[in-house]
């Protein structure tokens, strides 16, 4: 063989199948891939993992992984580490056995005896057989290609061999070693790739997922490929992290390889490097055709015949083909060249009838990217939806690579080697692809917008994402839990589109490192930012932060997505100047222990912030005093604070008031729901809004333990002329009577700020809601929304408000009177008032007991009523008979 031949054989035989193991091993350039685990510090490398399982009981270990993540490699530097002396010293007898080659032989009967002599070694000493049958703890079986293991149609009708002397299928002698039948006491370690071969396994084998390279390991592969230029290994891996790191397959070292490879011949060239997958698989197609020397023609019809053996094997239930179906593909006149492009394999088969080689694809994405070549170079197929059809469900990634191959700059290289691509055939995808696009983008499936916008990232062609995604196409529905491939697509198309309103991750499980760091563009860009319900690594959160900083994100909603203390501090740390306005973090398991890192965030990290909403948080009052001083701060400008239900009690109001009369504050709206906030806790708050400093104009205290004695203190306030407040929510406190009319007396002062007022169940009765009545026809009330349901004072209690809703000096907009007794004896008072207000634009009826009699005199008041917008009848005691009656006016909700 000339110099010229070798190279080309090493060239086309090694390209796609990977560097052999025996190389890596014997050139010193093993890298050991972890094993799979929670976080990457959890994983311990592959061979620690293998080393741990033989070394005690029951030293039975299997490898999982899919084709091309190392296990072969792994098994490979086992038996040369121990015929080297480097570990594993304790077994005297390794024998490597591989069911690649071993096929031929399975179905066979053959003793283990025989077995041990026929493929223990040539250097297998005569009397070993015999020691290792006497001492089966001194010997370790290494099976590889496990999954190769031929069991036939019914896997339970061979038993496991316990006869080491008699003869038996291979399976049977495989499934006594695992199962301790066939000398007991022996260690196995085997590789295979996830298939239902698990049957082997004893319960009590190690079972070790392989993971293939995670990006350290990757960075290390390019070091040792390039082993005499450290800037171009550095240069070529950040390149394929960027390019292709989002792939699940970067992971397997044979895929690595071939990266390597193409990116070396080119960077040697001078050339630029691939973007996308499909120009790096077209790169290896126009080098092993140059490499075969195959021109236009005969490139085109190789291209045509891999295109029709891999939709043979996606359609098929088989994934290789036997030699003679190679001919109806029109494979013959290129069996030569086969294995550049294929695994073969020997069948094992009788040999006289013509079936002497089995082929494969050394894998799923260069399968379908020979089938989506084919389809645009051989116009001799079905058209675009029918081969989309076809292979739907069972093709991941031909509509990405016809995507890709559609676009002029991604096909280039290919078209040196194949010349171009059927025009029609261009011209009939771009059609479906615009088409389909906008008809997804239109709807809110989140799987057909991902594959709209995979393939847009494939195609690479900015005019083409601004086309496709035009104003009609909904970008804000979620797209929570999205793979890192996923999270490259978007971040492509929300870059290109120039940035989104709303990015919508609601519901991320985990949101890795990775894809926080993929997903980081499409973050800068977004004004909007939702990880409600998700869950964020730290290094998801450094990401996040480091995306916020300098970007034009101005609300983030982390609500419910359970950061914890120390992931929230790694984003508050992060932050810097960004330009966030809202931040939502309720529920997030944050205690007193955030409240340093989040003091410092509304003055430094996010010195524009001005809603913060942690509620359901157990902050408790020591955390939330530290916070409190953070609020003196000129920097801070906090507007609205949320502290829903955050263990707080009168002492932490009273840092706040302290807050709120410093004259820094810019606080205008703070929700206390559900904190002890107590007697003494309004004292202090209702001296503070009596300062003239105090900006506060809306307080929620819905359910904090307050009674009538309470009211005494708020009172006071709202007499004061230095009070701001125009909204007050004391629902679900015990004011009673005592207690309300005396907010009532607040409230006839001129000048009262009061605008909105909630005092829903609260032992209101009716010489309140008389009092009430009379504020609001006084002249001197601001009152617009009113809101006194759940408390039970009846038809009679309620005509008094009727009678203030009548009346001109009225100017409530919003009335809610929700289950307070009303039935239809009430109807005509509050239809009269209807029919007289001007105002009156929400009314809110619901859990009464008005009956189907009512609801004509109800339809025709809201229908008639020029003001009404609204009025909600839900839950009352109407009967379907009915519900026509009331659909005949919009403004009516039941």
């Amino acid at each position: 063989m000339d110099e010229d031949a070798a190279l080309r054989s090493k060239v086309t035989s090694t390209l796609l199948l990977g560097e052999p193991p025996v190389s890596v091993v014997n050139d010193n350039k093993y890298i050991s891939p972890p094993t799979a685990g929670d976080a990457d510090h959890d994983r311990p490398s592959l061979d620690a993992a293998i080393h741990a399982a033989l070394s005690g009981g029951p030293r039975t270990v299997v490898l999982l992984g899919p084709e091309g993540s190392g296990k072969t490699t792994a098994l490979e530097k086992l038996v040369v580490g121990w015929a080297r002396g480097e570990h594993l010293q304790n077994f005297s007898f390794v024998f490597h056995l591989r069911f690649r080659e071993l096929s031929s032989l399975d179905g066979t009967p053959l003793s283990l005896e025989t077995l041990m002599r026929r493929h223990g070694g040539r250097h297998l000493p005569p009397e070993a057989v015999r020691q290792v049958l006497r001492n089966p703890e001194s010997a370790l079986f290494v099976f590889d290609d496990l999954d190769r293991c031929d069991r036939g149609s019914d896997p339970s009708a061979v038993p496991p061999c316990s006869d080491p002397g008699r003869a038996a299928p291979v399976s049977g002698l495989v499934a006594g070693l695992f199962g301790g039948s066939l000398l007991k006491g022996v260690a196995v370690a085997a590789a295979t790739r996830p298939t239902e071969s698990r049957e082997f396994f004893p319960s009590g084998a190690r079972r070790v997922q392989v993971s293939g390279f995670l990006k350290p390991q990757r960075e290390a592969y390019f070091r040792g490929f390039f082993p005499d230029d450290p800037a171009a290994a550095a240069a070529a891996s950040a390149h394929m992290e960027s390019t292709l790191g989002f792939y699940e397959f970067c992971t397997s070292p044979r895929f690595c390889w071939t990266v390597c490879s193409v990116y070396k011949s080119l960077m040697d060239a001078g050339a630029e490097l691939p973007e996308t997958l499909s120009q790096l698989y077209a790169g290896v197609l126009v080098r092993l055709t140059r490499a075969l020397r195959l021109n236009e023609a005969r490139g085109r019809a190789l291209v045509s015949a891999l295109g029709e053996m891999a939709s043979r094997c996606l359609v098929g239930s088989d994934s290789s083909c036997a030699e003679e179906e190679m001919d109806s593909f029109g494979f013959r006149p290129f069996l030569k060249e086969a294995g550049a492009f294929l695994r073969v394999d020997d069948d094992g088969g009788d040999r006289s009838d013509g079936r002497r080689r089995v082929f494969s694809f050394h894998s799923r994405p260069i399968q379908e990217f020979f089938l989506a070549a084919a389809f645009l170079w051989d116009p001799s197929s079905g058209g675009v939806e029918e081969t989309l059809a076809k292979h739907e469900g069972r093709a991941e990634f031909l509509d990405v690579f016809l995507s890709g191959l559609s676009q002029p700059l991604r096909r280039r290289p290919l078209e040196a080697a194949l010349g171009a691509p059927n025009a029609e055939r261009v011209a009939d995808f771009n059609r479906w692809f615009r088409s389909d696009s906008r008809e997804a983008l239109a709807g809110c499936r989140k799987d057909r917008h991902l594959r709209c916008f995979r393939m847009l990232l494939e195609a690479g062609n900015e005019s083409l994402v601004k086309e496709v995604v035009d104003a009609a196409a909904r970008i804000g529905i979620s797209y929570g839990d999205v793979s890192l491939r996923d999270c490259a697509a978007l971040g492509y198309v929300v870059s290109r589109l120039g940035g989104v309103e709303h990015l919508n991750l609601y519901r991320t499980g985990h949101l890795t490192g990775a894809q926080a760091e993929t997903l980081a563009p499409a973050m800068r860009l977004s004004r909007e930012i939702n990880l409600n319900s998700s869950s964020l690594s730290s290094a998801a959160a450094t990401h996040l932060a480091s995306a916020l900083s300098g970007g034009a994100t101005e609300e983030l909603d982390l609500s419910q997505s359970a950061l914890g203390d120390d992931t929230f501090k790694t984003l508050c740390a992060g932050l810097r100047n960004c330009k966030l306005r809202t931040l939502k973090l309720r529920a997030c398991t944050l205690t007193e222990a955030s409240c340093g890192a989040l003091a410092c965030l509304v003055t430094s990290g996010a010195p524009q912030l001005r809603v913060l909403e942690v509620g359901f948080n157990k902050i408790g009052d020591r955390g939330f005093v530290e916070l409190c001083r953070a609020l003196q701060r000129p920097l801070c400008r906090l507007q609205e604070l949320q502290l829903h239900n955050c263990d707080l009690t009168a002492a932490s109001v009273e840092a706040l008031s302290a807050a709120l009369c410093s004259g820094h504050s810019e606080l205008r709206k703070v929700d206390l729901t559900r904190n002890l906030i107590g007697e003494r806790g309004v004292e202090a708050l209702s001296k503070s809004l009596q300062h003239p400093l105090c900006t506060l104009t809306s307080l929620n205290l819905f359910d904090c333990e307050l009674t009538g004695a309470c009211c005494a203190h708020f009172s006071e306030a709202l007499m004061s002329s230095c009070c701001s407040l125009t909204e007050l929510d004391l629902s679900v406190n015990d004011l009673r009577q005592e207690g309300a009319l005396l907010l009532c007396r607040a409230l006839r002062r001129p000048g009262c700020p009061i605008q909105k007022l909630s005092l829903q169940r609260c032992q209101l009765t009716a010489p309140v809601f008389e009092e009430l009545s009379s504020v609001l026809r006084g002249g001197a009330s601001r009152l617009t929304s009113l809101s006194v349901g759940l408390n039970a004072v009846g038809d009679r209690g309620v005509k008094h408000l009727w009678d203030a809703v009548a009346h001109p000096s009225c100017l409530l907009e919003e009335l809610d009177v929700e289950m307070t007794g009303l039935t239809d004896a009430g109807v005509q008072d509050l239809c009269g008032a209807l029919r007289t207000s001007s105002t009156l634009r929400s009314l809110e009826l619901r859990n009464n007991a008005m009956t189907d009699a009512a609801v004509p005199a109800l339809v025709r008041a809201a229908r008639d009523s020029d003001s009404m917008l609204e009025m909600n009848l839900k839950y009352n005691d109407f009967s379907e008979d009915v519900f026509e009656l009331m659909d005949e006016c919009e403004k009516i909700r039941y």
